[in-house]
């Protein structure tokens, strides 16, 4: 990486400071090389790749080569893409106000050339920070060759300039990302005309547009994601557009329940305290639902799933807490009652599984419940709960139950105090957060068919 202490204003002064330019490529593999030398890491909040995807990555782009990433939704493509930006030089040089972002050393546009030939030493210099070198685009049907590669402007031929006269042409995506990354979110989206006009920019790199062709030496990282069962010659890809990528990389979802909650505590949004018990309860949810043979399991069931059930959990604790006016708001096991009907529009279900949909997500949400449970309380003896409730004490929850209501339907004993502590909750935090590990630990009592619960309008009774 060239780094100079005072920026350049022009070409002169670049040259004078000794910088030397550099492809796109080379820059990404210094800097991946170097970041890895020094023990740093190149993908800041990338969960779960570390073993699998990230090597294969890191190798693609060592070799310099345009890659596609192959995986179902919710896997978490596109955050991998952004942080490419990362690996770029924080600033380089560009011709000031050129359209392309040329390297002052190496225009290539007619008008760039034209001015470097004309100024000399004096042609203007600017700087663009690397995440303007990141170019995005969501493939559509409809996109065009204009929109990725460029057409002609009729403004610039209306002006006077001939059809032919390269500055007639508005450059679309793809150059204007010059000497930057450039990545396509589902490519096999694009239509086919779409996918032929990107043949020419990965392999020759230079542009066709309306029958002529102008030669840019463009300098881009071309990258893209599919689904697999799209990217294949039998789905929506055509074959010599593939062949010109140089690398595959397949992504998957977190395969650990750690690497899961990891993924939900980075990414949502929580308005309310939501344990890393409850979080684990949603992550074993999303990991039975991608293994259950009632859920379409071709569109999968995305990472986007678990993320947005903690923030309905989370809400459902705000809820609570407003209507109740406890603070501070901590979300119950019992607020995960809502998970299933606000989300269950997220899910594609086989065929022949109508009316049945919600009575899948309740039997799986209680299993993860029931799963979480029995890791978290493993080897704790819970016979002197279920003796007190089977002794009378009936525990009530629900969205207007206060958790100092809860505990107060208990006696005093013991197993609570280990029951909190196997939640790292203390005994001198608020009871709403102790409430929240009794609950669980009933509602575990419950499922294993130790204690009652009859359910209401929104509450639930825990009894013998």
């Amino acid at each position: 990486m060239t780094v100079v202490n005072t920026r350049a204003r022009t070409v002169g002064e670049l040259r004078a400071q000794g910088h030397a330019p550099k492809g796109v490529k080379a820059e990404i593999r210094d800097n991946l090389l170097a970041a890895l030398r020094a023990g740093r890491d190149p993908w800041p909040g990338i969960v779960g790749f570390g073993q699998t995807v990230l090597p294969q990555l890191e190798r693609a782009l060592l070799a310099g080569h345009d890659f596609v990433l192959l995986g179902e939704r919710g896997q978490g493509k596109t955050r991998l893409l952004r942080t490419l930006a990362g690996l770029l030089d924080e600033w380089t040089p560009v011709i000031e106000g050129s359209e392309l972002g040329e390297h002052p050393f190496e225009p290539i546009t007619p008008r760039s050339i034209r001015l470097a030939a004309e100024l000399g030493d004096e042609l203007p210099v600017g700087w663009r920070h690397r995440s303007e070198r990141y170019t995005e685009k969501l493939a559509t049907p409809d996109t065009s060759v204009g929109d990725l590669v460029g057409d002609v402007d009729p403004v610039r031929v209306a002006e006077g300039r001939a059809l032919g006269d390269p500055e007639t042409i508005h450059f679309g995506l793809v150059p204007r990302a010059h000497r930057g990354i450039v990545a396509i979110n589902e490519l096999p989206d694009l239509a086919e005309r779409i996918q032929v006009a990107l043949l020419n920019v990965m392999e020759e790199r230079d542009i066709q547009v309306r029958g002529y062709t102008l030669r840019l030496p463009l300098d881009v990282l071309l990258v893209a994601t599919a689904n697999p069962e799209d990217y294949t010659n039998r789905g929506r890809i055509i074959t010599p557009l593939k062949d010109r990528f140089g690398a595959e990389v397949r992504t998957h979802y977190p395969r650990s329940v750690g690497a899961e909650v990891e993924v939900v505590r980075q990414e949502s949004e929580l308005v309310a305290e939501v344990s890393d018990a409850l979080l684990e309860v949603l992550a074993r949810f999303v990991r039975n639902l991608r293994d259950s043979t009632a859920i379409d399991q071709r569109s999968g069931v995305s990472a986007r799933f678990a993320v947005a059930a903690a923030e309905t959990v989370g809400a459902a604790a705000l809820r609570r807490s407003a209507l109740i006016g406890e603070e501070p708001a901590v979300a119950r096991p019992i607020d995960l009652d809502a998970v299933p009907a606000v989300l269950r529009g997220k899910l594609e279900f086989e065929s022949g599984e109508e009316g049945r949909e919600t009575e899948h997500l309740n039997h799986l949400l209680r299993r993860a419940v029931a799963e979480t449970a029995r890791d978290r309380f493993a080897g704790l003896d819970l016979g002197p709960l279920v003796d007190a409730v089977v002794d009378g004490h009936l525990v009530a929850t629900g969205e207007r139950v206060p958790g100092s209501e809860l505990l107060a339907a208990l006696p005093e004993l013991p197993v609570l105090h280990e029951v909190a502590a196997r939640l790292d909750v203390k005994a001198t935090d608020a009871p709403g957060r102790i409430a929240a590990a009794v609950e669980l630990a009933l509602e575990y009592l419950y499922l294993t068919r130790k204690l009652a619960k009859d359910s209401s309008d929104g509450e639930a009774v825990y009894g013998p």
